[in-house]
């Protein structure tokens, strides 16, 4: 049975681990030749064995503006074109904003915010000419956000900023190039298990597992089968927003 991605080329951010990582194996199982981009070059070249199908490593710190754009090139040169970029890529260093570490909102600010833009930056162009021209007629700009992205809450103040922000850049972007067939989708999950809890401080990280102690969380795995489902819709159909939270998840 054929992929409904099928002569496709995708691009995934953050592919070293969790929903990146699991978003990349969904692509690919749909048909999609899938470029892994992240900083951990062993992490990708792991991933790719298990790919396999001409899968594409490309090590490069998107918070770079030179770095994004030539993942963004290379994708293009071994892939013949971009369909898919899924911006996925981003920290989440929680704590109260009053004696917070500057270096922490920077980090947040840097690859949150700047590394989503430079990457998208590069790559619109790409996804503007596969809407124009690839047998598909459309292509698909996936970004993951957040729920915090919808709710604010005392103690993730920086981490909300830019999730909103995003929010509101792929709302506008949207609605600037729908009418060329190019789909701005934002997935926004709640509490997942992923490796972003790691970068916590040791009291943040000890605060969100009593949060969460009575919950189950999302797998990366829940949160790819959304990725999959949004940019493998019928030309008709765009999905804008997707949001998802643990069955117990209240906020």
């Amino acid at each position: 049975m054929a992929g409904r991605l099928d002569g496709a080329t995708a691009l995934v951010t953050g592919a070293s681990s969790g929903i990146g990582e699991a978003s990349a194996l969904a692509l690919a199982a749909e048909g999609a030749r899938v470029a892994l981009v992240a900083r951990r070059r062993d992490r990708l070249e792991a991933l790719a064995e298990r790919i396999g199908g001409g899968a594409i490593v490309i090590e490069a710190d998107v918070t770079v503006p030179e770095q994004a754009a030539d993942a963004v090139a290379r994708t293009v040169e071994a892939g013949g074109r971009l369909d898919v970029l899924l911006a996925n890529a981003g920290v989440m260093l929680l704590g109260p904003a009053v004696g917070a570490p500057l270096e922490e909102w920077d980090r947040m600010v840097a690859l949150n915010v700047q590394g989503v833009l430079h990457t998208i930056h590069a790559a619109l162009p790409h996804l503007l000419d596969a809407a124009a021209t690839s047998p598909r007629g459309v292509s698909d700009l996936a970004i993951v956000s957040s729920t915090a992205g919808r709710a604010a809450r005392s103690g993730s103040a920086v981490y909300n900023l830019t999730k909103s922000g995003v929010g509101a850049f792929a709302e506008a972007l949207r609605q600037e190039v729908t009418r060329r067939h190019v789909r701005v989708g934002l997935i926004e999950p709640g509490a997942t298990a992923t490796e972003l809890r790691d970068h916590l401080r040791p009291e943040q990280r000890a605060a969100q597992a009593k949060r969460f102690e009575t919950m189950e969380p999302l797998q990366p795995e829940d949160v790819a089968e959304g990725v999959a489902y949004m940019v493998t819709r019928p030309r008709r159909q765009a999905i804008s927003e997707l949001t998802m939270r643990p069955t117990e998840q209240e906020g």
